[in-house]
């Protein structure tokens, strides 16, 4: 008799049915791996219709070594490594950073490296981790790896031809997990519904919303950081604030201006900050950027420090938005997928009581009068009127 698949496995199945999920998970892995050796694991996860912690928990001794959940004091230790890349992703951007993690301070669940590898942690989010050894001889990469609740990837840190692999293989056996399981049950994503009216916030504004009060309150913004608590106070989230907001705060650009706005960074030697963000995770570049390269639905930034790879096929809305501070209007350029995720942001460089670059604002000038789409005020009349009798 043959056993039916599990395809997937929660806090109330049997350890029979967890033991059998991830020995069917492993054969069926192992089968496209035989079908192609070069699939990547997020790619493979897809197909199988689960998470890449689930996949790397079928190798569990085998290549793979569990670490514990101490994640904010191993990240104090990762400096001693010297030289790694760190990886942050989401679905249509891929960000990678060569250096050392310096300057690391944490302060509760947040955590900041303020060297050239420039991270905002939030290690609230960071719930599985793991040691991978992938290939053989001296084409194996080892490299740390950290997975949200969900199973998704928050952050990468891998080892290349500086990293001392003395410390880095001594650093995998002091966070070694007591328990080297073969098995992990995540937290499902929220039910259909659940998330359906979260998807929809990212794109819609409240029945009501204040419009008058909303530019009094960005009027008066001191500083960016202050931006998001705005937001929350309006019960916003970013693109329906900024179709509300007007023009001379944010102006929606044709999506290729993405891709043209990195083109004349690099041919005018602009030192830019490149965001690019996961749930757990904000990884920044800052600098030029200069060897662009497109293959296929991929727009790569291929320098010897500085990686980045955007699918500009999930790109769905590029936006230009200004924000007031004590040192003068800070312009970034903000990309969305088509849930309203944002994917990455980009900035002129900045230094803290410096007004932005002369020629960043040139550069979005240029994409302004080049990108600029024609605003659809109707979208939100009703939002409008609704503030006619003040409220």
């Amino acid at each position: 008799m043959t056993t039916a698949t599990i395809n997937s496995v929660s806090a109330s199945s049997t350890a029979a049915d967890i033991v059998q999920f991830f020995s069917d998970l492993a054969r069926r892995w192992q089968a496209l791996r035989d079908e192609n050796e070069k699939l990547r694991i997020r790619n493979a996860a897809e197909q199988l219709g689960v998470s890449e912690a689930e996949l790397l928990a079928t190798r569990v001794g085998n290549g793979v070594t569990r670490l514990n959940s101490d994640f904010k004091k191993l990240f104090t230790e990762v400096e001693s490594l010297g030289s790694v890349m760190a990886l942050t992703r989401n679905d249509a951007m891929v960000h990678e950073k060569t250096g050392q993690y310096k300057d690391l301070s944490i302060h509760g669940n947040m955590g900041l490296a303020l060297g050239v590898i420039d991270l905002r942690i939030f290690f609230s989010r960071f719930v599985y981790g793991f040691a991978v050894q992938e290939g053989a001889g001296n084409s194996m990469r080892e490299s740390l790896q950290f997975f949200n609740a969900q199973g998704e990837a928050v952050h990468k840190i891998y080892a290349n031809t500086h990293t001392d692999m003395q410390a880095f293989r001594a650093l995998v056996e002091r966070y070694r997990a007591a328990e080297q399981s073969a098995f992990i049950v995540l937290e499902r994503n929220l039910p259909e519904g659940d998330q359906a009216e979260k998807d929809n916030a990212l794109l819609q504004a409240p029945a009501r919303l204040n419009v008058q009060q909303l530019r009094k309150d960005w009027s008066e913004l001191k500083d960016v950081h202050h931006f998001q608590a705005m937001l929350k106070k309006h019960q916003l989230e970013r693109i329906p604030a900024y179709r509300a907001i007007g023009a001379d705060y944010a102006q929606q650009l044709d999506k290729q201006a993405f891709e043209d706005a990195l083109l004349q960074a690099a041919a005018s030697e602009l030192p830019i900050m490149v965001f690019v963000g996961s749930e757990g995770m904000v990884q920044i570049h800052t600098g030029p950027v200069k060897t662009l390269l497109r293959t296929g639905p991929w727009f790569n930034v291929l320098d010897p420090d500085f990686n980045l790879h955007a699918n500009t096929q999930l790109l769905e809305q590029v936006w230009l938005v200004r924000k007031p501070t004590t040192d003068g209007v800070v312009s970034a350029l903000e990309m969305f997928d088509a849930e309203g995720k944002q994917v990455a942001l980009l900035f002129g460089e900045r230094k803290p009581g410096k007004p932005e670059l002369e020629g960043w604002r040139g550069l979005l000038n240029k994409l302004l009068a080049k990108h600029a789409l024609a605003v659809n005020s109707a979208v939100y009349a009703d939002a409008v009127q609704s503030v006619a009798g003040g409220e």
